[in-house]
C-alpha cells in the first residue's frame, strides 16, 4: 500500500468567470528573495494552436489555505519566470 501522506498534491482546481471548474498541475513554485513575492506556474494541460501546453503563471501566498491567484504585473517578473521555465524544459530536455 501506497503512503500518499508525504507526497504534496501538485493540482488544484480553479473556478473561471463562467463557472466551469478546471482542474490544474502546479508545474512549479518559486520564492524570489528581491521581491519578497510567491510565483506558481501552472498547466490547465490544454494546447495552444501550435500544439504548445498552455502555461500559466501567478503571485500567490502560501501561507493561505485557499490562496489567491494574482496578476503577474511587470515585464521583469515574467521574464524571470520564462527563465526558470527554460532552464526546466532544458532539464527535461536533457534527459
Amino acid at each position: 500500500m501506497e503512503n500518499n501522506e508525504n507526497k504534496k498534491d501538485t493540482t488544484f482546481t480553479i473556478v473561471t468567470d463562467e463557472g466551469k471548474e478546471v482542474k490544474c498541475e502546479i508545474l512549479f513554485t518559486y520564492e524570489d528573495e528581491r521581491t519578497k513575492k510567491n510565483y506558481m506556474a501552472y498547466t490547465d494541460n490544454t494546447l495552444d494552436e501550435e500544439g504548445n501546453t498552455k502555461v500559466f503563471a501567478s503571485i500567490y501566498n502560501p501561507e493561505e489555505e485557499n490562496p489567491v491567484l494574482l496578476p503577474i504585473e511587470t515585464d521583469e517578473e515574467w521574464k524571470m519566470i520564462e527563465s526558470i521555465l527554460n532552464s526546466l524544459s532544458n532539464q527535461e530536455n536533457e534527459e
